[in-house]
């Protein structure tokens, strides 16, 4: 049965185990074979404190759960969801407690196939306040060269899309250094590492980038 984890097992994790972890637990969802582990006893175990040892930011895909898809417990991540997983001041600010107070070792930008948000960015689509979060994927499709063809670049076009999703996340994982000195200095330190991935929203398999 797999407990929560303590302050001791989160310390002796690295960043590089973190990453190991997650992997062996997409492994786990993929074949079906999830951990055995009693979710009410681990609210017990963390009712006086958690010690998360990774940071998810992922898309608010009702299909991309973090917790499911790395077949984590309760206290195992944090998990930060927002259209298009693109960072602001106030995801910054968040993932910065989880690493800097919290102690988790890995920051993971996850992006997924056929991204709602990314095909309203790449079709331009304006409504209310989607407009404003999808003109921060813009600057990713923008750098997506191929096709040149216009017509072949928009949300018809799902490779296109998905190459514009990877872009996404690239592109949001310098954002997080650029605009994060904290979690820049916590990755040059060797304290976390900022790594990106993609789900792939038909086989349940992640791919770290």
């Amino acid at each position: 049965m797999i407990k929560a984890h303590t302050k001791e097992t989160q310390a002796s994790i690295s960043p590089e185990n973190a990453i190991s972890l997650l992997k062996e637990g997409n492994e786990r969802f993929v074949n079906s074979k999830n951990a055995n582990r009693n979710l009410l006893d681990q609210v017990s175990d963390t009712a006086s404190g958690q010690y998360p040892f990774a940071t998810i930011l992922s898309c608010i895909d009702s299909r991309v759960s973090a917790e499911l898809i790395f077949d984590q417990g309760v206290g195992d991540i944090f998990s930060a969801r927002v259209a298009g997983n693109i960072v602001n001041e106030d995801l910054l600010g968040s993932i910065e407690f989880a690493c800097k107070l919290a102690g988790t070792k890995v920051v993971v930008i996850l992006g997924h196939t056929a991204c709602g948000a990314v095909k309203g960015a790449c079709d331009d689509a304006k409504i209310g306040n989607l407009t404003t979060l999808l003109h921060k994927i813009k600057p990713a499709v923008n750098a997506i060269a191929e096709p040149a063809d216009a017509s072949l670049r928009n949300s018809k076009n799902i490779d296109f899309v998905n190459n514009v999703a990877v872009k996404n996340v690239e592109l949001t994982i310098e954002n997080t250094r650029s605009l994060s000195p904290v979690l820049k200095e916590m990755e040059d330190n060797g304290e976390i590492k900022i790594v990106g991935a993609m789900y792939d929203i038909k086989t349940g398999k992640v791919r770290f980038l």
